[in-house]
């Protein structure tokens, strides 16, 4: 044994000191040690069927327009026969003169015709009476979004002093009182005459009002001439990347049950409504209120939450004036708000349209003649925008005729949608050499589009930045190649809601905002093209369900080279992105009908130089894409970036991160925030990150290869040659507590710095 230390004194020397290291260093392995295993935040996975994205068409849909319904419970019909009566009696009010009819009148489309609805002494209230037309399709009620359900929603208003202003228990007994009421609840409900069955039968009645026959019904379905030649013009300058109506009023519903700021102006600009933020902290929430769909819309005037806006011709024209801004309101609109410029005809086409979306079934506009109480129902209403709607209706259909393919041949100088609209499934339209000035609509199915291509010479689609898009399709099965498409302000090309679509071989330059432009669709190719000069993304595929492969594409001058947004199962190879302000982007937003984006693979790409100066739109989300950006993912999952070459991008090569780069951590969102399971590995690095700009410049973070911002634990990176920031990063090995208390470690720090 050894011998021991001894002091001067002879006596052994005490080794306290040695517990002056090792206290402190024992408690931080155990602090370390229980970063590792505590709870950390993830998100709860969706299931697919609230995952949104994708085409979503009917079952025997051979193009976008034909689009499923949502699911919803059928309700029981002893419970909506029920529910129709209570709607329409006033013994539901306090003082037995109000019923929900009072102010969802079926004569004004289920609302009232006023600016905002009028209280139980003849009051204005703060808000317009919402329509009840597809209200069974309904995420949130209210134009704040407060609740939840249609049965959570109807007792505000049943209780609400200047409303029906009901003191529930005397109403149950003022029921109770009445023998018709008693047997019909006892035959529809096991428990009989309750608040709660009440507030049932109700809701049952109002999801009985579904309208699904409209002439855009019928046009949907295949019938060409259910729109008059108006309202299919009207309908293609909405679905226009002009106008964009269609971006937040998609069909069918005519509306993607989101929240969108506007900046309408306030009817007492002392006191202004700030609409979901008094509700909640959602993602740009200030003066954002309820997408309302457009179902019956040309019989509900006046419009918006507060009423402000008369005529529908008032509507457009403060879309087109770009919101709020122009009216005075300090605010900044919602990116897809960007104004636009139509003519006096573009306008009454575009409101003719709207006019094709009325659909009011007899039985479901009905007044009883009478209700089990006694009391008098509402009186039926002039509604003089009926005899609008009716002078709109098309003339009666005629059968296509059915025959072998064709090829139609178009030349120079001819009309490429003349030809179109003669092509049935099948057909395929080849265009000669040479400039023509249109925008192409596709909305039947099995249609290739070939441009034929003599060695420098092809047939170029030229909209003179006059014109929104080159071509807009929405059939199944649809084929573009070939074409040079440039000088337009909308899309190069717009595909919404179709299945099996293809584009190769096409070049675009200053074509607007994107490129080439797939949205809600499912089954997507894009190889062999060559995108150039676009305000947004020169490749974007939003919404979308796999496939979808982007492939062998060049892309540069553009603000993104290549977007994946709220998508799912993307393959992005073979591509050179270079000279844009961002090369690859694979982000999840909120308030879209895709609640997801996860699988995507990005790799074998060339990614080099991409520093231009983003020119994207002010408010904008590309906009904050900082300049000299290679790959960038925003709170996707499962994105896998192998196997590129990420070079020259000044501020980095590659950057994870989450929402919560643009909004505080407080905000709510509609999906998960969170980047989860993504793997970068394998790639070669060379001189990024030299000179951060934007974001990253402004929050005070290094350049580097790689960047992460810390959120996602189970996030990895094995990358040994790549320069870092932080400068240590999980690898796809590590144990899970290690991961988990690097990450917590990061989070501290993160905050700490933010």
């Amino acid at each position: 044994m050894g011998q021991p230390i001894l002091d001067s004194a002879g006596k052994p020397r005490r080794r306290w000191w040695r517990w002056l290291l090792i206290v402190p260093l024992a408690l931080l392995c155990m602090v370390a040690a229980a970063f590792g295993f505590l709870p950390v935040p993830e998100d709860t996975p969706l299931p697919l069927e609230q995952q949104g994205g994708g085409a979503r068409q009917e079952a025997a849909a051979v193009s976008g327009l034909q689009a499923a319904w949502p699911q919803v419970v059928a309700p029981d019909e002893l419970q909506a026969a029920l529910g129709r009566l209570l709607f329409y009696d006033p013994v539901l009010s306090v003082d037995n003169d109000r019923s929900c009819a009072s102010c969802h009148h079926p004569d004004k489309g289920f609302a009232d015709g006023l600016p905002t609805a009028e209280g139980a002494h003849g009051e204005a209230l703060r808000r317009n009476t919402p329509s009840l037309w597809n209200v069974a399709y309904a995420t949130s009620l209210f134009w704040d979004g407060r609740a939840a359900s249609l049965e959570e929603q109807m007792l505000v208003p049943l209780t609400t002093a200047n409303e029906m202003g009901a003191d529930l228990d005397a109403m149950l007994e003022e029921l109770r009182a009445i023998p018709e009421y008693v047997r019909r609840f006892d035959e529809s409900f096991s428990d009989g005459l309750t608040l709660a069955n009440v507030s049932a039968s109700i809701a049952a009645f109002e999801r009985t009002l579904l309208t699904h026959n409209s002439p855009f019904d019928r046009f949907a379905a295949g019938d060409a001439n259910a729109l008059t030649p108006t309202q299919k013009r009207g309908f293609n300058v909405f679905r226009s990347a002009q106008t964009r109506c269609f971006e937040c009023h998609s069909w069918p519903t005519f509306t993607n049950n989101t929240f969108n700021a506007l900046g309408v102006p306030d009817v007492n600009p002392n006191s202004p409504d700030l609409g979901q933020v008094e509700v909640v902290n959602g993602p740009d929430s200030t003066r954002a209120f309820r997408t309302p769909g457009l179902r019956n819309v040309a019989l509900t005037a006046p419009y918006m939450h507060n009423g402000v806006f008369k005529t529908l011709d008032e509507v457009v024209d403060f879309y087109s004036k770009g919101g709020g801004p122009a009216f005075g309101v300090d605010m900044k609109p919602d990116e897809f708000i960007r104004g636009f410029t139509l003519t006096p005809q573009q306008t009454s086409d575009l409101i003719a349209f709207l006019l094709a979306l009325t659909d009011e079934p007899a039985d479901l506009i009905r007044i009883p003649e009478s209700v089990p109480s006694g009391l008098a129902v509402v009186e039926p209403l002039e509604n003089p925008l009926r005899e609008v709607v009716q002078q709109a209706i098309a003339a009666a259909p005629d059968a296509a005729a059915q025959r072998a393919p064709q090829t139609f041949t178009v030349k120079s100088g001819e009309s490429i949608q003349a030809a179109v609209d003669q092509a049935l499934a099948g057909d395929t339209v080849r265009v000669e050499p040479g400039v023509y000035h249109e925008t192409v609509y596709v909305d039947r199915a099995g249609i290739t589009i070939q441009g034929i291509v003599n060695g420098d010479e092809r047939a170029w689609l030229d909209g003179e930045k006059t014109l929104s898009d080159g071509f807009s399709t929405t059939g199944d099965d649809f084929t573009l190649e070939g074409f040079g498409i440039r000088n337009y302000i909308g899309n190069g090309v717009l595909t919404t809601g179709a299945e099996h679509v293809v584009y190769r071989d096409l070049i675009v330059q200053d074509a607007g905002i994107y490129g080439l432009y797939p949205v809600e669709t499912t089954d997507v190719l894009i190889e062999n093209c060559v995108v150039s000069g676009i305000a947004d993304a020169g490749i974007y595929v939003g919404q979308s369900r796999g496939p979808i492969i982007v492939r062998n594409n060049e892309v540069f001058d553009n603000v993104t080279g290549i977007e994946i947004e709220n998508s799912t199962n993307a393959e992005v190879y073979d591509n050179h992105a270079h000279d844009n302000s961002g090369g690859i982007l694979v982000f999840l937003l909120p308030n879209n009908p895709s609640k997801v984006g996860y699988n995507t693979r990005v790799y074998n790409n060339l990614i080099e130089n991409n520093n231009h100066v983003n020119f994207g739109a002010p408010n904008s989300t590309v906009a904050k894409v900082p300049q000299g950006t290679g790959i960038m993912i925003m709170t996707a999952d499962q994105t896998e970036v192998f196997g590129n070459t990420i070079r020259g991008n000044q501020s980095f090569g590659v950057a994870l991160t989450s929402l919560y780069t643009l909004y505080s951590r407080d905000t709510v969102f509609d999906l998960g925030a969170l980047p989860e399971n993504n793997w970068i590995h394998g790639n070669t690095f060379e001189h990024n990150g030299y000179d951060p700009q934007g974001l990253v410049k402004d929050i005070g973070m290094g350049g580097a290869d790689i960047m992460w911002t810390g959120e996602g634990w189970n996030n990895a990176f094995d990358e040994p040659n790549a320069t870092t920031f932080p400068p240590l990063l999980p690898g796809r090995d590590w144990p899970a507590p290690l991961k988990r208390g690097l990450w917590r470690v990061y989070d501290i720090l993160i905050q700490a710095l933010l």
